[in-house]
């Protein structure tokens, strides 16, 4: 029978609850100001915008989770991505929501307070050392700055925090009930968002699958576990954190790959055969060009290894030099190249050695494995030959030219083997984007290559083709990919011109990815940032000082360094007298000492501070004087905080001579205006 009346009751941690309610107030407030570009916004805006026109892109810094976060953000508010970020500073227009583009940032931000008070509890500290690493974290300028923008490190930062939260939550409680797993199976959901955001989180992945080793290491050991309970204790570690966040970090990919489903700037950097599954594109170029490559074929073969950068084959009315550089001679034939342009002279046409014809006959006879043929360039006519002649950049491997006749003794070698590498999967005859092809050479038995060298001068700076002798395993630089496909129907030069030059497609030219060779000008070492020698100026108001910069809270950043420093030497001279015999701590305390040092220093910093009060300090007077010196820290980095408010949230705006003060370090860059 229901029993009355029902009593609900409830613990509530109201210091979990104030510093929430502070988190959310210092990350969300004010959000959308200022109302321009701000930083990295101008490069993660420009992903947002293809997520919400559904638009194909790799960003080959980082897998898609993070994006896909922000592109949430965006679509809640409206965002039709139809905005140009082009410049740090551009206005937005007063039609797009700009807090909610920033939204989730700020929210990872402002739940990364509480959780580390959370986590703090779960490595045993007091509820005061977990107040006081809350506090450092609520107080940080840099960590405020990353939260209220669309940038994805404080995302980055929330997961791995709730991934070493729900870690040790279930760690604390995993003898207590298997209802703990779901602790661990979060914890495993968790770590795979954060390398799901950004490849430094597979640091954090990599610590915590370490630290869950050692625990089940010592898990092993224990006698009082049956076999059969350790290996189902096993078993479901390994599910949580390796099978369950690999298979995360391929959804994030699929989930990727199925919302962009239309063609964009970043097609040419995947495969043919992907690009043809985009709307647009390639797939308007493929749809309905004949699947098997026949005798008479008019094709562009492209290289599988030209990546970031694609390249097909190609020619030209161009002849490699009598003599290079230096002094090797060459076959001053026709240059054959590889060219990352879609171009009228990459076109080739398939040919059966023993017919004249250059068009396909009724009906077809497709070219199958094993096949020899001859490729012949459509604008010159000439037949892709190898030689004994060495190659202009690679004298290892031979030349691969045009032929031409000089009547100097040099026979042509024209002929091709056709190798079909994935015929076990699609069959024996030779298919347009589906077949990857090696082109053996019938006299020479070498296979035609991208070498990667770029030519000369001379050469146009288009990329090398060899024929290198098959001494070394099959590469993706060896296999060719015909993308481009139609049957020919002229026989005459003129008319196949004419027809090769009505290209079936509009021609484009390809947006391939940035190859920074020089270093990012705000770019920096890790040394700098710990002793807090450089900023980052985020945005600059365009006519008064207000500013955005990327500055540490100075007085937190140097009791971090400090705990650091102590925490390493107090670790050498407990280690060393306990070899020596002498055990100053018990082992449960030296275990949630090291603890904290796998997370971060914010982190560190109370706890050790606990530890000196509960175990270094004798008397009365000392612990005293120790409270009075925390006070005072604590007092240090608020002020310290609300010193460096007006470079955190860009308001108020303050004098060039306020500016001036808050110089801390000269090689700081402070920008201002003289009025």
């Amino acid at each position: 029978m229901l029993q009355l009346p029902l009593v609900v009751t409830a613990q509530v941690d109201l210091v979990l609850l104030l510093v929430s309610a502070l988190a959310l107030w210092t990350r969300l407030s004010g959000l959308s100001s200022p109302n321009s570009v701000v930083f990295d916004e101008v490069y993660y805006g420009q992903f947002v915008s293809l997520y919400m026109k559904r638009v194909f892109f790799i960003d080959d810094s980082g897998p898609p989770l993070g994006h896909m976060i922000l592109a949430a953000g965006a679509y809640l508010g409206g965002f039709d991505g139809n905005f140009v970020w082009n410049r740090i500073g551009a206005e937005y227009p007063d039609s797009m929501n700009v807090w909610s583009l920033r939204l989730f940032p700020a929210l990872c931000g402002a739940l990364s307070v509480p959780l580390v008070y959370c986590l703090s509890l779960e490595l045993g500290v007091s509820y005061v050392s977990a107040l006081g690493s809350a506090l450092l974290f609520l107080l940080e300028n840099a960590l405020i700055v990353q939260s209220r923008f669309m940038l994805l490190e404080s995302v980055l930062i929330f997961f791995m925090l709730l991934s070493f939260f729900c870690y040790l939550r279930f760690h604390n409680t995993c003898h207590r009930s298997w209802f703990s797993y779901s602790w661990l199976l979060l914890s495993g959901a968790s770590i795979a968002a954060a390398v799901g955001v950004k490849y430094m989180g597979l640091l954090s992945y990599l610590l915590l699958l370490g630290v869950a080793c050692v625990h089940t290491w010592k898990l092993i050991g224990d006698c009082s576990f049956s076999h059969l309970s350790v290996c189902v204790h096993v078993v479901c570690r390994v599910v949580c954190l390796v099978v369950v966040p690999v298979l995360l970090y391929v959804l994030w990919f699929y989930v990727h790959l199925s919302v962009l489903h239309r063609s964009g700037p970043h097609d040419q950097l995947m495969s043919s055969a992907f690009q043809a599954t985009l709307e647009g594109g390639l797939s308007r170029i493929t749809q309905g060009q004949p699947l098997e490559v026949a005798y008479g074929s008019q094709v562009t073969l492209r290289n599988a290894a030209s990546n970031p950068v694609p390249c097909w084959l190609h020619s030209h009315k161009a002849n490699y030099p009598i003599r290079y550089e230096n002094g090797r001679g060459s076959s001053h034939q026709q240059q054959v190249t590889c060219y990352p342009f879609k171009d009228v002279n990459n076109w080739w046409i398939i040919k059966d050695p023993l017919r004249q014809e250059l068009v396909v006959g009724t009906p077809p006879r497709p070219v199958r494995h094993g096949d020899v043929i001859q490729l012949v360039h459509g604008m010159t006519s000439r037949f892709l030959n190898s030689h004994d002649v060495a190659a202009p950049m690679s004298p290892h491997a031979q030349e691969v030219s045009g032929y031409i006749n000089y009547n100097v003794s040099m026979a042509p070698q024209n002929m091709w083997t056709v190798e079909i590498s994935n015929r076990e999967s699609d069959g024996e005859v030779w298919k347009t984007i589906l077949s990857d092809v090696r082109l053996i050479h019938l006299n020479t038995s070498a296979v035609l290559k991208l070498s990667g060298a770029s030519l000369p001068d001379w050469g146009f700076h288009q990329l090398e083709v060899i024929a290198e002798k098959l001494f070394s395993s099959p590469s993706s630089s060896q296999s060719w990919t015909v993308e481009e496909h139609r049957y020919g129907t002229s026989q005459e030069q003129r008319e196949r011109e004419l027809e090769l030059h009505s290209p079936t497609h509009i021609d484009w030219k390809m947006l391939t990815a940035k190859q920074e060779n020089s270093e990012h000008k705000y770019s920096s070492t890790p040394s700098e940032w710990l002793t807090l020698e450089t900023n980052i100026a985020y945005w600059l108001h365009s006519s008064t000082n207000a500013q955005i910069h990327l500055i540490g809270n100075p007085v937190s950043w140097a009791i971090a360094n400090v705990s650091l420093l102590v925490y390493q030497l107090l670790a050498v001279v407990y280690m060393l007298r306990r070899r020596r015999g002498f055990k100053d701590v018990t082992d449960d305390t030296v275990s949630v000492s090291l603890l904290p040092a796998l997370c971060y220093l914010h982190l560190l910093s109370p706890a050790l501070l606990e530890h000196v009060h509960s175990h270094l300090l004798r008397t009365l007077a000392q612990r005293r004087a120790m409270t009075v010196c925390v006070t005072a820290l604590a007092v240090s980095v608020l002020l310290s905080y609300q010193n460096f408010c007006p470079l955190t949230y860009g308001s108020p705006q303050l004098s060039a001579s306020d500016l001036q003060r808050l110089k801390w370090r000269e090689s700081w860059d402070i920008l201002y205006r003289r009025h």
